[in-house]
């Protein structure tokens, strides 16, 4: 299998996987509102819902780890790296990948095992609260989530590879973001007309490659080239 293929199959496995447990939110609007319902307007509070609630948000939180790495969605303290070319940007991931990233994952897959065949062994439940529900499969939860972000580290690692032999970086899935909203709202005003919206949007996107991956210096040529199509025809 090829780098790029293979780049491909991991982002798409943690794309759906991330869309499959984003919906965990709606669960947990469903519950909360309802114990709130139970609490305040029946006097009838669940003993366990704390314990209920933390688990499905940590299993959305953890779950949703490999999706947001393959969104590049994770902070990044960038203020030396926006102004490094591509293939500096991929050297210095990669490195980090090495030296941070790898010996991390490796740890949280071990460690989240270990804990997670305990609590199954002894069938583990919650002492936060009177009555506590099982916790061994949310246990089980860790190492399934580290497993899914190490796996798509290693697609990463893949993508600063191919960044170094190409100079550019390859494409990564696309999702609904901030710029379809601006999209849409320019797209319904009657009072932009088609070049300002669209320069509008080139600008948006500009900003946006510029924090997946692009330096100060190709958002400054798009910048200018926008400049320069807004100027007036002579």
């Amino acid at each position: 299998m090829s780098a790029t293929r293979f780049i491909h199959a991991v982002d798409e496995l943690s794309y759906w996987s991330g869309k499959l447990f984003a919906w965990l939110i709606v669960a947990l609007t469903f519950v909360v509102s309802l114990e709130v319902f139970k609490r305040y307007i029946l006097n009838a509070p669940t003993a366990w819902i704390f314990d209920f609630t933390s688990m499905l948000y940590g299993t959305l939180f953890m779950m949703c780890g490999a999706y947001t790495l393959a969104q590049a969605g994770h902070v990044r303290a960038d203020f030396v790296y926006i102004y490094m070319k591509p293939r500096g940007q991929a050297a210095l991931d990669l490195i980090l990948y090495f030296l941070f990233f790898i010996p991390c994952m490796i740890g949280l897959i071990y460690a989240g095992g270990g804990f997670a065949a305990d609590s199954w062994r002894i069938g583990e439940h919650s002492t936060v609260t009177a009555e506590g529900p099982p916790v061994y499969h949310f246990k089980t939860v860790i190492p399934i989530a580290g497993a899914l972000v190490m796996l798509q580290g290693l697609a990463e690692i893949a993508r600063c590879v191919v960044c170094l032999r190409t100079g550019a970086w390859p494409p990564r899935l696309e999702d609904v973001e901030e710029i379809d909203v601006i999209d849409t709202q320019l797209g319904h005003s009657q009072y932009v007309d088609e070049e300002s919206r669209r320069a509008a949007m080139e600008g948006a996107k500009a900003i946006d490659e510029a924090a997946r991956h692009r330096s100060v210096m190709e958002e400054g040529v798009v910048h200018e080239r926008a400049i320069k199509d807004d100027e007036p025809k002579t």
